[in-house]
């Protein structure tokens, strides 16, 4: 899960992309990047860290032009060096930059085949970097001198054509644009919007539709699965379909965790998804725990709000902030390593014990991945008075890592792996558990858009919707996000020689 923006306007676009990557920043806390175009040259600046730490007013000032592209990085193999961070630059063809949210589920193959085919060399372990230059490789076997739309259309085709996974990414090409485009499933979300000025039309890409909010961009629409979006120096815009089969089945833990509540995303609202979320699994509480003695439903901030809020109403039960959050620790599921995520659960939340003192509390999450924060939660419930401690979790059981860009763990750090619901209760402490049934979840959100047939729930069941994960790929990746290889990589890590500044790059076309 990263965050991604491209923006082309009619002055300089440095402090719009970065005023929406503070916008997207739960999407990505461990780096960012921003890379812009002043007429033949590109500007790039990135770093470990939060935005408003990666960029200082010297950097803003160097990050001179009219269209730019920005990132932030939430890492799914744990990697903490600064050269992992991007935007990812290349100078053949023309100059080209990226900036890509998911994962690539046959990167080892890709890798292996630039180096033996295609003559290029990769420099870190990001799948974002093989990815440009299967682009760029494929750009320069169709581009002419000058360089057309449809150049751009026929290396998306042949990227769709040798990728498999999730891909959402913005692109700039030095004296030519910005485009955009998506795998041919549309996994990971993509938005596209534009704002009239004085001086013309500009136009932006983002992953949720709250960062063209925010900077004053309408939201023209979704790019579809597969397309591809171009829109030149002209300000004219050019678009077409460059999937044999487009299937849309977009990530549905994007709507139960990782999206912003006023986003837009596929035609679905996110506030409206989390709302019925919380509906359907109120009414499963009545029907499977009509004997349960609650006296409140408490929400786990900040996500969990607006189902358990649903959930209070439909149950006919008082709802109460019960944990007051810091806004100044991270989101713990993003959180490298157990240990880091164990101290910042204590640090993040605190207790107002008169609202668990002596009474039945009904936690809700929006969903239970390793269950170190459930556990704790629900000891600090407890340690404020709680008699009972019950648990709500707005998605299904995790049982499966996603291997399309966010970092779930390993089968053997996932509480729901191999458990039973009870199984589970007793793990995290809790009097009782109960679930979002699955269908109740999809419903959930395809009721928001009735044309998306189906969703990506991996996580959740299993089936990994661009049918190319097979046991060995899943055994590979669990070997490298595993707790452990997380942290030898960041111990060995310190020892790397990076070639990023803390300055701002100047690369001549």
């Amino acid at each position: 899960m990263c965050g991604i923006i491209g923006i082309i306007g009619k002055g300089p676009v440095n402090q719009s992309v970065y005023d929406g990557l503070l916008v997207l920043q739960h999407r990505g806390q461990d780096a960012a990047g921003i890379l812009t175009c002043d007429d033949e040259r590109v500007h790039l600046r990135k770093d470990n860290g939060y935005v408003r730490d990666v960029f200082q007013e010297r950097h803003m000032l160097g990050l001179t032009g009219n269209m730019g592209i920005g990132h932030v990085r939430y890492p799914t193999a744990g990697c903490d060096s600064p050269a992992e961070a991007q935007p990812f630059y290349v100078n053949s063809p023309f100059g080209l930059a990226l900036t890509h949210n998911g994962n690539l589920t046959n990167s080892e193959q890709l890798k292996n085949e630039l180096f033996r085919d295609d003559l290029r060399h990769i420099n870190t372990d990001s799948d974002s970097e093989i990815l440009l230059n299967v682009f760029a490789h494929e750009l320069q076997a169709v581009a002419k001198l000058r360089l057309a739309p449809d150049h751009i259309f026929r290396t998306v085709s042949s990227v769709h054509r040798r990728c498999r996974g999730a891909y959402a990414v913005t692109m700039l090409v030095t004296s030519f644009g910005i485009l955009a485009f998506r795998d041919p499933y549309g996994i990971r979300p993509l938005v596209f919007g534009k704002r009239d000025t004085d001086q013309g039309t500009e136009y932006m890409f983002a992953s949720e539709s709250v960062a063209l909010d925010v900077l004053g961009f309408d939201l023209v629409r979704d790019v579809a699965p597969g397309e591809c979006i171009v829109v030149d120096l002209n300000g004219q815009v050019h678009s077409q379909q460059c999937a044999e089969k487009p299937i849309h089945a977009p990530c549905i833990f994007e709507f139960v965790y990782l999206a912003r509540p006023d986003s837009v995303m596929d035609g679905i609202y996110v506030h409206k998804t989390r709302l019925r979320m919380g509906e359907r699994l109120a009414s499963k509480i009545k029907r499977e725990w009509p004997d349960v003695d609650i006296d409140v439903v408490i929400p786990i901030p900040d996500t969990s709000r607006t189902a358990a809020l649903q959930m209070a109403y439909k149950l006919d039960l008082p709802y109460r902030e019960g944990f007051i959050k810091n806004r100044y620790i991270g989101r713990t599921f993003i959180m490298p390593g157990q240990a880091a995520r164990k101290k910042s659960v204590r640090q993040k939340l605190n207790a107002i014990d008169v609202e668990f003192r002596r009474k039945n509390v009904l936690l809700v999450d929006d969903s239970i991945v390793r269950g170190t924060t459930s556990n704790q939660i629900i000891q600090m419930a407890r340690e404020a008075g709680a008699r009972k401690v019950y648990f709500a979790s707005a998605a299904p059981p995790v049982r499966f890592p996603n291997v399309y860009g966010i970092d779930m763990p390993s089968r053997r750090e996932l509480i729901g792996h191999g458990r039973t619901e009870d199984e589970i209760a007793t793990a995290i402490g809790a009097d009782r558990l109960i679930y979002q049934d699955l269908e109740d979840l999809i419903e959930a959100a395809r009721e928001g858009n009735p044309k998306i047939q189906s969703f990506d729930c991996s996580c959740f069941n299993g089936e990994y919707i661009t049918g190319d994960v097979d046991q060995a790929y899943l055994d590979r990746i669990e070997n490298e996000r595993n707790d452990f290889a997380k942290n030898s990589r960041r111990v060995n890590g310190l020892n790397d020689i990076e070639l990023v500044t803390a300055e701002v790059l100047t690369f001549p076309r």
